[in-house]
């Protein structure tokens, strides 16, 4: 079947508007709102970048990982070692090589090295993983994630165990962060449109008919999870510049059920739902923090208990999984508007 010549156009458009549409609120945010609402679109940004790389191997394999925070980790902490103060290092983290102790890189310098790390880790780690079943392989990227954590918590020498880092650079303004989040859904729309991201859906559709058409099911599963290890590893390195300080538990449980929520309440299945799910559950639980925090009306605070945002954030994903199973975007992706339509269509 012949391939319509406009629909590289068409495809094309779509990271374009994401993209767009996150530089439209970006720009207003940088320039007039006040702090704290600057801080809550960063870390919109932010967390477009993690889930963004667990839609890279979930979203495109049907495989749930739940344990692709621990390459956060691995990416959040290489930056720290290679961007904190010499001084620092030197008297706390005596575990280091001297040549990490003595280096001090910038934030994108530390970014592309956290990237590169967390990919070398998941090429290892990958290659045994991605071989098991589906229900296996998650099971396994969930122990992944508990030794990372037990590693990272108890070797004091180069973590500082669970004491927090301090001294690690930021960024200084937003448009870093934006930068990194076009970014990575640039690269995960790349990705899904390529030869090999085209054959690892294929396998998430139908594994026994991608098979006997030649497709090696690992091998593009080994694709998506090395690539989606190292868009984790820049968000987590990206993350702890947003922060300023580290500390190992900043990378484990609760961020990997919010980013899991993220993705299914958006939809698994599409680059959109990814965008859509991180800005829907985000408001959801500012709202609910903020609600946490209270309201003083005289000599009475009116506030929620404490506890009530993970709950009620366990209850919004059950009611979006009974409602619409598929995602607040139903696993597709943005419509373009009709004036790049027409244009796609005159070619």
């Amino acid at each position: 079947m012949a391939v319509p010549a406009n629909l590289p156009l068409r495809a094309a458009g779509l990271p374009a508007l994401l993209i767009a549409g996150l530089g439209l609120v970006t720009l207003p945010v940088s320039l007039f709102a006040p702090p704290g609402v600057e801080t809550f679109w960063t870390e919109i940004l932010v967390r477009i970048i993690l889930v963004t790389g667990f839609y890279i191997f979930i979203g495109n394999s049907g495989v749930f990982a739940f344990g692709h925070v621990a390459f956060a980790c691995v990416g959040g902490y290489a930056a720290a070692w290679l961007s904190m103060n010499p001084m620092f290092k030197q008297i706390m983290l005596t575990g280091l090589p001297h040549w990490v102790q003595t280096l001090q890189l910038s934030p994108w310098a530390g970014v592309a090295a956290a990237a590169v790390m967390a990919a070398l880790v998941a090429l290892v780690v990958g290659a045994a993983i991605v071989r098991l079943s589906d229900i296996a392989a998650s099971i396994a990227t969930f122990a992944f994630l508990v030794v990372v954590n037990r590693i990272y918590s108890n070797w004091d020498s180069v973590t500082g165990g669970v004491a927090p880092l301090t001294n690690i650079p930021q960024f200084g303004s937003i448009w870093p962060t934006f930068l990194f989040a076009a970014l990575a859904l640039l690269t995960a729309y790349l990705f899904q449109r390529s030869r090999w991201g085209l054959m690892l859906k294929a396998s998430r559709d139908d594994d026994v008919a991608a098979l006997a058409t030649g497709i090696s099911v690992y091998r593009m599963r080994l694709a998506a999870f090395v690539l989606s290890a190292a868009v984790m590893g820049a968000g987590g390195a990206v993350y702890t510049y947003f922060l300023g300080i580290l500390t190992v538990d900043v990378f484990y449980m609760g961020l990997t059920f919010l980013m899991l929520v993220m993705l299914v309440v958006g939809g698994a299945e599409s680059l959109t739902g990814v965008v859509a799910g991180v800005i829907a559950v985000s408001t959801v639980a500012q709202i609910l923090r903020l609600a946490e925090q209270g309201v003083q009306i005289g000599g009475t605070r009116l506030a929620l208990p404490l506890g009530l945002q993970e709950i009620t954030l366990g209850i919004f994903m059950v009611l979006v999984l009974v409602y619409r199973s598929d995602g607040i975007t139903r696993g597709r992706e943005l419509p373009l508007p009709r004036f790049l339509k027409a244009n796609a269509d005159a070619r």
